[in-house]
């Protein structure tokens, strides 16, 4: 990841992550630097990604969640010839290695269910190298503290934080932002 992306992940404590059209209108008339794009399809996701990199955006595609996308490499050669996003997240490790290859910024998305996560975060970072990772849901700062511990890599806290405390304790945790859907977060 390049040193001016890497920065504003760190001076950017919450991430907006959009996941409609009218969360895309409230991000617009955000100061939110960073933008987390959590829908859209083939048709419309180059429009989406336009709307926010005329607006200063940062923007990173939730590439799973594109409806038309299928989860090989060719997604992410059809994001990156087709759209003006800065990155991509994914939970595939496929996608990443090609996002990674492409020159864009890459997020890898983990779900910590049970104490079995904490081995595979740690796996699969070291073998793809994420630029980032995202850990749901992020209301857990004791999990989110031991993975900063582990990795070098930088992690972002995500999903079900609602208040600021949330924010203040992932990110005491050592997380570098939270990501969310809330737009009252957004604001705070």
């Amino acid at each position: 990841m390049n040193r001016k992306l890497k920065e504003q992940f760190e001076d950017c404590p919450v991430i907006a992550a959009v996941k409609d059209e009218e969360g895309l209108r409230a991000c617009l008339d955000s100061e939110i630097g960073i933008v987390f794009v959590l829908y859209g399809d083939i048709c419309t996701i180059p429009e989406i990604v336009r709307k926010l990199k005329e607006n200063g955006k940062t923007v990173i595609v939730h590439i799973d969640l594109i409806q038309g996308l299928s989860g090989k490499e060719i997604a992410v050669d059809f994001i990156h010839r087709s759209t003006d996003a800065d990155g991509i997240i994914s939970t595939k490790p496929a996608l990443i290695r090609q996002a990674r290859e492409l020159g864009m910024c890459t997020v890898m998305r983990f779900f910590a269910i049970d104490s079995m996560a904490f081995d595979n975060i740690r796996k699969q970072s070291e073998t793809v190298r994420p630029d980032i990772i995202e850990v749901l849901p992020g209301l857990m700062p004791r999990v989110i503290r031991r993975i900063c511990e582990e990795s070098r890599i930088p992690v972002i806290a995500g999903g079900l934080i609602t208040e600021r405390e949330d924010i203040m304790a992932a990110l005491n945790a050592g997380a570098v932002s939270i990501s969310t859907t809330n737009r009252k977060v957004w604001f705070m």
